[in-house]
């Protein structure tokens, strides 16, 4: 088996997505860490399975206790054959599935000092106020860093003690800003001022350097200055008085400072703050005290408060109120919220999939915060509660017999919603569309709550093979399933999960092509839809067919750490097309073409080389309806279709290895030589050095590429390129006089010129990243831009979605809520919720869906249509 450590390398193919999260610095340091994750009920193997997909150098999981019924509704690696074994040595088989350069061992003794002091992060689920007091003093101590997690129902609490002092190398994994200068005064406090074009962008507190500044030169790769924020396109720096006169120019890039931050309080039980109030936490110091009962009456009696009990409501209670009256400072209840005790003592004996692969995410997410110093930490409580999922009238209380154990799977749930609900999920049709990372998180989900587990149906279809790299988010998939269909292979996964789902998979796109098979009766017969897609224009089309024959639908994305959810209900909620979001902001052209001043936009501008050069004029020369098509363009552009074309077929036909080298070669003197050299004719400034070793990427590259277009045979030999190189002619270049280069977007539209658009580009063995790469960089060297990496190119131009298994699991456990408040018929627009989330910052806010909007005329709902019927008798429409 391989394993994570100093010497590995990063295997760039499993962990590409996740990655762009979190960089290569901050997946080696995790690669170091060792983690300890006690408690194998539901909670600690979602925390399990995302820390291991993440890529740490160890895992061990820790339980003394045995499988029980309960365990079942939200412990997805247990079977019913399970019952009596320990939780830890079954679990440990499955989990060391999910990567294999994790080692998983399990463990069942007790958590002495010596065997604690192994570890590098130690997670607690399940486990005892005197285990997490305990272990907690011995982690602060030696420096380890401690989180503790638990659910019970409805309710979450996540604590974190990342020990006297951590530090956090970046805040919030957002790309550094950088914007152009167009002064800069003399002062006390300089204040610089950006060009106009866009907002800078910066908050007050941000640390930036300077490059190619003229005039005021000191500041040219200064140490890194804070700033403040006068308005959105100026900031003060440091004192300016004693520099040189400003004259123009420059750039101004944010700089991430590492931050020092130590925990305020190592005590579970009496913190010594205020507890935030995230948006949906509104009551976390009621919580505090509630956990704390609960504890205690877990003490008293060996066992939680029986669910719906209305004596052990009571009783946790007076047990909170002497909690409470024990508590000092800001950690103590002023106005006690009784209804809210008794309804955690109404549900803790629950055990819910959707809350504990919420708290699970975040809770894994804070493991990877403490391995890696990447992203601030929870300061340090955070609780959570869904009691929205109760029922939505006042005063609706479930009776112990509803909700009394029946040794079956669901009575981790029954528990909290009792038997009718579960009977509800069972009998649901739902059609879930994609099964990739979101995908597969709801079918686990939906196998853990009972969804289609008796006479209903999950339809899931998903047109997509398994590749390597879904293998760090899409936890379904094993490495032998590669290549195999995501959907059959999904389906058969979650069936292991609960044999009683009943589930089919499909292969077919969503869409207009596919209407004959999700036709009329398919979508009558659904009772929702859950998206689980990658692009906007799917989930409009969705969301469109949702409208349209007014079913449920449940939306939700992620991007990195950043997630959302959209719970869209007929007649009550507007639609997921009611509203969008900005269009992305768009470089300017001749910013590309002429005056690029940041990698993104050299980037940019060798995608558009790579399709003008080796996409366009194949596609065109080959499509029967080109010249039809070219003849209705505006202006110009027919001209430099047809010319392009031309050249492509006649005049640049290449007839052996060794033309297509010399056309690379002239190609480049072309573009980094000859037409950098017209600029400088027009604008005169100073010239710039280039690196050889770039220059023979680039040809070795477009050779490759221009070979590849004509059919011929490439090569990867330098040495024969170079020999070959000896003996192309290169023609001299001199620069014209009256060459029109174009300043601005608006002279550039005025003379009918165009930019196209490229596809993806992210396959590493058909040089198309090789020629972005290096045509990049050899135009950020043109123009003094510093020149970036591979990895970096690879995200920006193939337009790869950062993605990272923490995120999908916490956004699909909030779905799966939504998906319950759903089938029970909920009718209150503000018993559901909107979420969005940003586990890096961390944020957390929760919002009332809009309202479902009303037509201007005639006051109908989005919703409604005209139902057009047909008389049997005499055939006419009514």
């Amino acid at each position: 088996m391989a394993k994570n450590g100093n010497d590995a390398e990063i295997d760039e193919g499993l962990y590409s997505r996740q990655l762009y999260v979190l960089g290569h610095e901050a997946m080696k340091r995790m690669q170091n860490s060792n983690v300890l994750i006690s408690g194998m009920r539901g909670l600690g193997v979602e925390i399990a399975k995302n820390v291991i997909l993440g890529g740490v150098r160890s895992v061990t999981v820790h339980d003394q206790g045995v499988a029980e019924w309960r365990d079942l509704s939200s412990q997805f690696y247990l079977r019913e054959e399970d019952l009596g074994k320990n939780r830890a040595e079954v679990s440990q088989t499955r989990l060391a599935e999910l990567n294999n350069y994790v080692p998983v061992t399990a463990y069942t003794g007790a958590l002495t000092e010596d065997y604690i002091t192994k570890f590098q992060v130690v997670v607690l689920t399940n486990s005892s106020l005197e285990e997490q007091q305990h272990v907690g003093e011995l982690c602060h101590s030696r420096g380890l860093k401690l989180i503790v997690a638990d659910t019970r129902g409805l309710f979450g609490q996540l604590f974190c003690d990342f020990g006297e002092e951590m530090v956090v190398y970046d805040t919030n994994g957002e790309q550094p800003l950088s914007a152009m200068i167009s002064m800069i005064t003399k002062d006390s406090a300089g204040v610089v001022t950006c060009l106009d074009e866009a907002r800078h962008g910066f908050e007050s507190g941000d640390y930036v350097t300077f490059t190619e500044v003229q005039g005021m030169t000191e500041l040219n790769g200064c140490q890194p200055v804070e700033i403040k924020v006068l308005g959105p396109y100026t900031f003060s720096i440091c004192d300016t008085t004693g520099y040189t006169d400003y004259v123009r120019g420059g750039i101004v890039s944010q700089v991430k400072m590492p931050k020092k931050i130590k925990s305020i309080s190592s005590s579970l039980v009496e913190p010594e703050f205020v507890m935030t109030d995230f948006a949906k936490f509104d009551r976390p110091g009621q919580l505090h005290v509630g956990f704390q009962a609960i504890h205690a009456f877990q003490k008293k009696h060996n066992h939680l408060p029986a669910p719906w009990s209305q004596a052990d409501g009571e009783e946790l209670l007076t047990l909170a109120k002497e909690v409470n009256s024990a508590l000092t400072g800001s950690a103590k209840v002023e106005q006690f919220d009784e209804a809210l005790i008794k309804k955690l003592s109404f549900v803790a004996a629950g055990d819910l999939a959707p809350v504990n692969a919420f708290i699970g995410g975040l809770a894994a997410q804070e493991v990877m915060k403490a391995c890696t110093g990447k992203f601030m930490p929870i300061m340090q409580w955070l609780y959570f509660d869904a009691l929205e999922c109760l029922a939505e009238e006042e005063g609706v209380v479930l009776t112990e017999e509803e909700c009394a154990p029946r040794n079956c799977r669901y009575d981790g749930q029954i528990a909290v919603f009792g038997t009718k609900l579960q009977d509800l999920l069972g009998k649901q049709r739902y059609f879930l569309v994609g099964a990739g990372a979101i995908g597969c998180e709801l079918l686990k989900n939906f196998a853990m709550i009972g969804l289609a587990g008796g006479e209903g149906e999950v339809i899931v279809t998903d047109m997509d093979t398994i590749e390597k790299s879904n293998l760090n988010r899409q936890f379904l998939f094993r490495p032998s399933d590669v290549t195999k269909m995501k959907s059959d292979t999904a389906a058969a996964a979650v069936k292991q999960m609960n044999p009683s789902i009943r589930i089919t998979g499909h292969q077919n796109r969503v869409g207009p092509d596919t209407e004959r098979v999700y036709d009329d009766d398919f979508f009558e017969s659904l009772d929702g839809v859950a998206n689980a897609l990658d692009n906007v224009d799917a989930r409009m089309y969705m969301d469109r067919r949702c409208v349209y024959y007014r079913k449920p639908l449940l939306e939700s994305g992620t991007l990195g750490t950043k997630g959302n959810v959209q719970v869209v209900i007929p007649f009550l909620t507007e639609s997921y097309s009611s509203s969008q979001d900005p269009p992305e902001k768009s470089i300017p052209i001749c910013t590309l073409k002429n005056f690029p001043n940041a990698i993104e936009h050299t980037l940019q501008w060798a995608r558009d080389e790579f399709e003008g050069l080796f996409k366009q004029p194949p596609e065109n020369a080959i499509d029967p309806k080109f010249m039809e098509r070219t003849l209705k363009l505006p202006g110009a552009q027919p001209v430099e279709v047809l010319e392009a074309v031309y050249k492509s077929i006649v005049t640049d036909c290449p007839h052996s290895w060794a033309d297509c080298v010399a056309w690379a070669r002239n190609h480049w003197q072309c573009q980094y030589n000859n037409n950098i050299r017209q600029l400088l004719h027009n604008f005169p400034p100073e010239q710039v050095h280039i690196e050889l070793e770039l220059h023979m990427d680039y040809v070795m590259a477009a050779a490759n590429l221009y070979a590849q277009t004509y059919g011929l045979p490439g090569s990867s030999d330098r040495a024969g390129v170079i020999k070959i190189l000896q003996d192309v002619k290169v023609p001299v270049f001199t620069p014209r006089s009256g060459v029109k280069i174009h300043v601005s977007d608006q002279d550039l539209q005025n003379s009918n010129s165009s930019v196209g658009k490229t596809g993806k580009s992210d396959d590493d063995t058909n040089f198309h990243m090789d020629f972005i790469v290096a045509a990049s960089n050899l135009r950020a060297e043109n123009y003094d831009i510093p020149p970036t990496d591979r990895h970096k190119s690879k995200l920006i131009a193939g337009k790869i979605i950062p993605a990272i298994a923490t995120t999908t699991a916490a956004v699909v456990g909030l779905v799966c809520l939504e998906l319950i408040k759903i089938v029970q018929g909920h009718k209150k627009l503000e018993t559901y919720k909107n979420g969005f989330m940003n586990l890096a910052l961390p944020f957390f806010a929760f919002s009332e869906p809009i309202a479902a909007p009303r037509h201007k005329v005639g006051h109908f709902y989005v919703y409604h249509c005209f139902d057009v019927h047909m008389c049997p008798r005499c055939r006419k429409m009514f």
